[in-house]
């Protein structure tokens, strides 16, 4: 399981992309009266979404098993003025929450496992968590996007302050994927440091998570693809889980 670094210090401007009120849209409209609810994130990174379900009228508690992300998170939380404890865990040895109303595993957090039985170990931590009736909303990369897309690297950005190149690689594993990341990031002289970080990541067949989510207990569970709610295509790039104890 990879953890991130320096790049914690980077990730917020490469993720611009990313559209985080589509993902609180989708978790609050399935949510009856949100405000006071628990909600607890996992793998919260620099805490984005955190804050914005507090935004919400959730109660917020976050974990993730990079110190650098969780620094970057409470520098987030302290000037937003949001009050969200913070757990150094990983995904996989979740402890000591209960009756959670919703989990969120969000932004592909779940792809960085690399095998079945840790993805089968973090479900159900997660469904030992919420209490009956509680929510869990995961996303993944699709199989289509872990085997066509990642590997039509490398890829470039640039911008006045970092400039990365991005070279994918297939893992040993069925759907899987090594990111081999070189960055530069421009510092206080003007000149630019390098860093460079390898990341693992993972995907399995829909149906190998609707049956560890159907192992576990859970119930109930909705399968949408791309920040939409139609049914995953052979092109779909991100699949979205939504499962009820």
């Amino acid at each position: 399981m990879s953890s991130y670094k320096e790049f914690a210090y980077i990730y917020d401007a490469l993720m611009t992309d990313i559209p985080y009120d589509n993902y609180v849209h989708k978790v609050v409209s399935y949510v009856e009266n949100v405000k006071g609810k628990s909600l607890l994130d996992i793998g919260c990174g620099t805490g984005v979404l955190s804050a914005k379900f507090a935004e919400q009228g959730f109660v917020v508690q976050a974990v993730d098993l990079s110190e650098e992300m969780l620094a970057m998170a409470s520098d987030r939380f302290q000037k937003e003025g949001y009050h969200i404890p913070l757990f150094h865990l990983s995904m996989t040895e979740l402890e000591g929450f209960h009756d959670m109303d919703v989990a969120i595993l969000a932004i592909d957090s779940l792809n960085y496992l690399e095998d079945e039985k840790q993805v089968l170990q973090t479900l159900q931590g997660i469904y030992q968590s919420l209490t009956p009736g509680g929510q869990l909303f995961f996303d993944v990369h699709s199989i289509y996007k872990m085997d066509e897309l990642f590997l039509d690297g490398p890829f470039t950005y640039e911008d006045e302050q970092v400039a990365y190149i991005w070279h994918t690689e297939q893992g040993e594993h069925p759907h899987s994927v090594y990111h081999d990341l070189t960055f530069f990031m421009k510092n206080k002289t003007g000149s630019y440091d390098r860093f460079e970080e390898s990341h693992f990541q993972r995907s399995f067949e829909i149906d190998s998570y609707l049956a560890c989510l159907h192992q576990v207990g859970f119930s109930q569970v909705k399968v949408t693809a791309d920040w939409t709610n139609e049914s995953p295509k052979n092109n779909s790039e991100r699949i979205f889980f939504h499962a009820t104890k």
